[in-house]
C-alpha cells in the first residue's frame, strides 16, 4: 500500500496531464500521501490506520470543498490504473482492484461537467 500511494503522488507530481488534479492538493504532498496510504490500507482489507486517527473517512464528504467532475475523475483514474498496472502482476488482482478504484472515482463526483 505504501508503495501505491508513493507512486501515485509521484505520477501526479510528474505527469503534465494531471495538472489539475495536483492543483487541489497542499503542498508539499508528505500529509497526503501519509493519508493515502493510511485511507488505503482499510479500504483494501488491512488496518483500518485512517479511522484509528481521523474516523470514518466518507471520502465524498472529505471532497466536497473540491470541484470533482468527470474530467477530475479520469486525472485521478489516469494515476491510479497506472500505478496497478506497474505495481500489480497478478491479473486477476489488478482487474478487480481496477473495477474497485473505478467505482470509487465514479463516487467522488460532485459537479457536472
Amino acid at each position: 500500500m505504501r508503495a501505491m500511494a508513493e507512486r501515485f503522488y509521484d505520477i501526479m507530481s510528474t505527469d503534465q496531464s494531471v495538472d489539475e488534479l495536483l492543483a487541489l492538493h497542499p503542498l508539499p504532498l508528505t500529509t497526503v500521501r501519509q493519508k493515502f496510504f493510511e485511507f488505503l490500507s482499510g479500504w483494501l482489507g488491512g488496518p483500518a490506520l485512517f479511522e484509528e486517527k481521523y474516523g470514518h473517512p466518507r471520502l465524498r464528504a472529505r471532497h466536497l470543498p473540491f470541484k470533482i467532475d468527470t474530467k477530475m475523475r479520469d486525472q485521478w483514474l489516469h494515476c491510479m490504473y497506472q500505478v496497478l498496472e506497474e505495481q500489480v502482476e497478478d491479473q486477476t488482482l489488478r482487474h478487480t482492484l481496477r473495477q474497485r478504484f473505478t467505482a470509487l472515482a465514479h463516487h467522488m463526483i460532485n459537479q457536472g461537467d
